[in-house]
């Protein structure tokens, strides 16, 4: 029944005048009903948060004029999130009961949380694009270095080129340190677990929290005290390894738990050997999250200051050479550049702390594009790969039905 009237619904006879349109039955139901909404921020909860801002800035303001009066947007930020979660939890208590009132508290705080992180991460890179804005437009900041730039030059004179060519330089040596050592030792402690492999994973685990300072001493300590080093850009890489190190591998470690042991089975059933079965099966498998343990650990190496402070040096010239001469890189530049009173250096020092938040990006999507894509997802390439030899096979198998004859 599409269309009723009120008549027609009292006496049984239709009135076009007072015509009423309900909804259309649903299918597979007796008895038609509104319909429920499946969203999980109604109105109600729209209304609840905005009566508990207002109620918050309100008393806040109340408090900060007339009960104790303070100016730091600080306390004055701290107190209204608290009355707002307060007022929150009240208003939403007059509907729900305390299950849900806990429910709705604890999604406000981590939502609150989220906004928080993502705001101030907005002012970080806002803040560092706005104080470095006089350098970035100009072409000489990235095609010069330091060598021949005084502190009263000019900003077209003088550019980061040789911090960010050590910063790339030192990264990529990490890398091809940290990136098999700790994919190698992180597929050994889920492959041959025992004693060892649990030593090893505390090790490892207590080497997460090292500061960094420590990891400058020790790579100082032995390479360039003990071993007779020079202060350059492969000690840097290795005090940056040691940074880097843990993080990889705890990272990797948690990823090959989370591939499903029946892939394992399966690949054992068919025949496979353990190490084939790893290099087959679960590093495919896991690609997209050991690409997260990279990007996490290069995430750490690339912002370190002061291991290279200690094993690197400092210089202001272009150096290519990452076995001799010192070699600056773009944290080390910036920290320099800031610490300097005259006002041009610090303006080249946000411009070079902006360069090197524009390296990370480039590197993370770099990354992404390499191993973002999840398991038994395959490119175009591969795609084009697969069809090829599906094809090769079907003409294989073809021509070895022609070349046995009919049956019988």
């Amino acid at each position: 029944m599409s269309e009723t009237t009120v008549r027609e619904a009292v006496t049984g006879a239709p009135d076009a005048a007072t015509t009423v349109r309900t909804e259309p039955a649903r299918r597979g139901t007796d008895q038609d009903g509104p319909r429920r909404s499946t969203r999980s921020l109604h109105r109600s909860d729209v209304l609840a948060l905005a009566g508990a801002a207002v109620t918050a800035v309100s008393l806040t303001v109340l408090i900060s004029l007339r009960v104790a009066p303070f100016d730091a947007p600080l306390g004055f930020g701290v107190l209204a999130y608290g009355l707002f979660v307060l007022a929150y939890a009240a208003l939403v208590s007059m509907d729900g009961n305390r299950v849900t009132v806990r429910d709705r508290v604890a999604a406000v705080i981590w939502h609150s949380l989220a906004v928080l992180l993502l705001v101030a991460l907005v002012f970080v890179v806002v803040y560092t694009m706005w104080h470095g804005r006089q350098v970035l437009p100009r072409g000489n900041f990235y095609t010069e270095d330091m060598s021949t730039t005084g502190p009263q030059q000019p900003l077209s004179s003088g550019g980061v080129l040789h911090a960010a060519a050590g910063t790339l330089i030192q990264i990529s040596m990490a890398l091809s340190l940290t990136v098999p050592l700790g994919l190698a030792c992180a597929v050994f402690l889920n492959e041959v677990p025992g004693p060892y492999a649990r030593f090893v994973r505390t090790i490892v685990e207590a080497m997460t929290a090292l500061p960094s300072i420590v990891a400058g001493l020790f790579v100082y300590a032995t390479v360039i005290v003990l071993l007779d080093f020079e202060k350059s850009g492969f000690a840097a890489s290795l005090a940056i390894s040691v940074m880097m190190l843990p993080i990889i591998i705890r990272a990797s470690d948690v990823v090959l738990r989370l591939v499903p042991g029946s892939l394992r089975e399966a690949s054992y059933a068919l025949g496979a050997g353990q190490w084939r079965t790893v290099w087959t099966v679960i590093l495919p498998t896991a690609r997209s999250g050991l690409t997260t343990a990279v990007i996490l650990g290069t995430a750490r190496g690339v912002g370190e200051t002061s291991p290279v402070l200690l094993t690197s040096g400092m210089a202001h010239d272009l150096n290519l050479n990452p076995f001799e001469g010192p070699m600056v890189s773009l944290p080390l530049d910036t920290f320099w550049l800031v610490g300097q009173p005259q006002e041009s250096y610090v303006i080249r020092g946000f411009g070079a702390a902006a360069v090197l938040l524009g390296l990370v990006l480039t590197l993370f999507v770099v990354a992404r594009l390499i191993g973002g894509r999840g398991p038994g997802e395959l490119g175009r390439r591969a795609l084009r790969r697969r069809a090829r030899r599906s094809h090769r096979d079907a003409l294989r198998i073809s021509a070895r039905r022609r070349a046995a004859g009919p049956p019988g």
